[in-house]
């Protein structure tokens, strides 16, 4: 994945307002976790999406909100621990319907809570009048939600087609239900059986039969050691959803995103050095590199 590549894959224009560029929902936030949801919202509108809205745990909503003015904070049920529930999506019914990408695990903090919320989705999906015909939002998978994806990988029928999965090499393990080996083949292997675009550690995925007579897989070369830092993956996740919910395919939006993500980080290695630089910093590069990019 070179930048000549990304320059003859453009990203869509601007458009004339907010709403031509997108409507990002970022579904995550525990009460110990808030700086992950904050992360991945600013990651999208820094990649251009138009509208954010923040549901997290309700102790935190308004915190985030004040930290992040541009975005919309919604408050959900959680735990005496804090940690987020499956038991307010009506609360974030109308943002479920309204975006166009829908980012999912950014700062939740359990697994079995994750699942239910998981099912719970995908069962709001599945009902009556909700047509399941697939045409719904883009789904972004990070963090604890992909460690229940596995566990809901009979149920996810509803999101095949339009699902990004972005796991760390230790969560493609979960989602593969073994130790990663041969990598390459590990995150083709994952986009297969889940019908979904898959960006691992600089490694893009698409399901084969997408597009036959294109690539399937992508490798990006850039990106310094210093991306593995705290809230760097959840950048990277919110980067995608933003660049998806502006009108790109899942994969470009995860090649655009990939690369984007470890190009910012060769950026601050050269003015900080190639550890130290912290993951939001990663999202103030979006911009000027999409730009250079996409003139």
């Amino acid at each position: 994945m070179t930048p000549s590549l990304l320059r003859d894959w453009p990203l869509p224009a601007a458009g004339e307002d907010k709403y031509s560029r997108g409507s990002v929902l970022v579904i995550g936030g525990a009460r110990a976790t808030p700086g992950a949801a904050l992360l991945s919202g600013a990651a999208a509108l820094r990649a251009g999406a138009g509208k954010l809205t923040l549901a997290v745990a309700e102790s935190v909503a308004v915190q985030l909100g004040v930290a992040l003015p541009e975005c919309g904070a919604v408050g959900l049920p959680e735990t005496p621990g804090g940690s987020v529930t499956a038991e307010g999506l009506d609360r974030i019914a109308p943002y479920l319907d309204g975006a166009d990408a829908v980012l999912v695990g950014p700062g939740l903090d359990d697994l079995d809570l994750a699942e239910e919320l998981l099912r719970a989705l995908l069962g709001r999906e599945a009902a009556p009048g909700k047509g399941n015909d697939g045409g719904g939002p883009a789904v972004v998978l990070d963090a604890y939600a992909l460690g229940a994806l596995a566990n809901v990988e009979d149920q996810s029928g509803p999101w095949k087609g339009r699902l990004i999965l972005t796991p760390n090499p230790k969560e493609a393990g979960i989602l593969l239900g073994r130790e990663p080996g041969d990598l390459p083949a590990d995150v083709a292997e994952i986009a297969e059986r889940y019908r979904a675009v898959v960006s691992c550690q600089g490694l893009i995925a698409r399901p084969l039969g997408d597009a036959p007579e294109e690539a399937e897989l992508w490798k990006i070369t850039t990106g310094y050691g210093g991306l593995g830092t705290s809230g760097s993956g959840d950048v990277l996740a919110g980067a995608i959803a933003g660049l998806r919910a502006r009108g790109t395919s899942e994969a470009q939006a995860a090649c655009w995103g990939t690369h984007l993500h470890a190009a910012a980080a060769d950026r601050l290695a050269s003015r900080l050095g190639p550890l130290g630089f912290l993951a939001r910093e990663l999202a103030d590069e979006l911009p000027a590199l999409m730009l250079e990019l996409n003139t």
